[in-house]
């Protein structure tokens, strides 16, 4: 069910991506381009934080939701889709976070 509604959205970010920006919220973030998307995703990111330092879990829950809704309009924008980022979670299952995290390491 998870990945059907994430995919929904995703084709519906794709089908506003090129539409007016009259037309939709997300066409007119596309429109105002990367910065306008990265400064929502940032906005919702705080917004989070402070949801969950209130301890008002339904406030975080919908704060999270706008914050990885931004985050897939941010993908949209560079050619990506939520299955990319579910490959890569898959690709880190099992892993050490620690082990995952050293293997990014830039090398001396």
């Amino acid at each position: 069910m998870s990945q059907d509604v994430l995919k929904t959205i995703a084709d519906t970010l794709e089908a506003r991506r090129e539409a007016s920006s009259q037309s939709s919220y997300v066409a007119s973030l596309f429109h105002k381009g990367e910065d306008a998307i990265l400064k929502k995703v940032a906005e919702e990111a705080a917004e989070t934080l402070m949801a969950s330092k209130d301890k008002d879990k339904l406030h975080l829950v919908r704060e999270v939701a706008d914050l990885w809704f931004h985050s897939m309009v941010l993908l949209t924008y560079h050619g990506l889709r939520p299955e990319d980022v579910l490959m890569e979670l898959k690709r880190r299952e099992g892993i050490s976070g620690l082990d995952e995290k050293a293997s990014r390491a830039p090398s001396p």
